[in-house]
């Protein structure tokens, strides 16, 4: 199973076609993202339906920022306010958005909720995960998210979404398809009580 992972994450590497965010203009990016903070600078915040919380973006890499706004803006992900937000951005202005909300200042603190499942059975799912997102979910291969330390349900609402199709990628819905719900709690478990630099970015400083 781990061999197969890494097969797939260098067949991903090679069919790469996205423009990844090291020439994003941060300075240009605070101005465009105003339009973010109404969510993803509330400490917290939730999606109304389903109900998860908005994803951390500060400490992310930016490059996953670029892969992830161009799926809203294609369709690949299904978010009807994240469609709308991405559908007018240029390739420039994504990558100055991509730029700036990945290292803005912390908004302040941002309490987790306890998980749902159990860390420790995460951890022996995700070593299928390893190849791509590392270990611990914080893989230096940039166009990968940053997991470790993301919010459990916004990583089960990901996983849930790669599974029944509505995010469209033929890898992440290979790996989603057999994982069972208490699976998905587990492993959202695991990669969120790890201790990275992910947290909620304050676009006011």
């Amino acid at each position: 199973m781990i061999r197969l992972a890494k097969l797939a994450c260098v067949l991903a590497l090679a069919s790469a076609s996205t423009v990844w965010a090291q020439d994003g203009n941060a300075e240009q990016g605070e101005a465009l993202a105003y339009t973010c903070a109404g969510c993803h600078g509330i400490a917290g915040y939730t999606n109304a339906y389903p109900t998860f919380r908005v994803p951390r973006l500060g400490g992310q890499h930016p490059e996953y920022i670029v892969a992830a706004l161009n799926a809203y803006k294609t369709g690949q992900r299904n978010h009807p306010t994240m469609n709308a937000q991405a559908a007018s951005l240029s390739d420039q202005q994504i990558k100055d958005i991509a730029a700036y909300v990945t290292q803005a200042p912390q908004v302040g603190d941002d309490v987790d909720v306890v998980p749902a499942g159990d860390p420790a059975k995460g951890e022996q799912l995700s070593q299928a995960c390893v190849a791509c997102h590392g270990a611990t979910g914080a893989s230096g291969i940039t166009q990968y998210p940053i997991l470790a330390g993301q919010h459990p349900d916004y990583l089960a609402h990901a996983l849930k979404a790669y599974k029944t199709g509505e995010r469209k990628n033929a890898i992440m819905k290979g790996f989603a398809a057999n994982l069972s719900k208490d699976d998905i709690k587990h492993l959202a478990a695991w990669f969120a009580s790890q201790n990275e630099p992910l947290y909620t970015p304050n676009f006011d400083d």
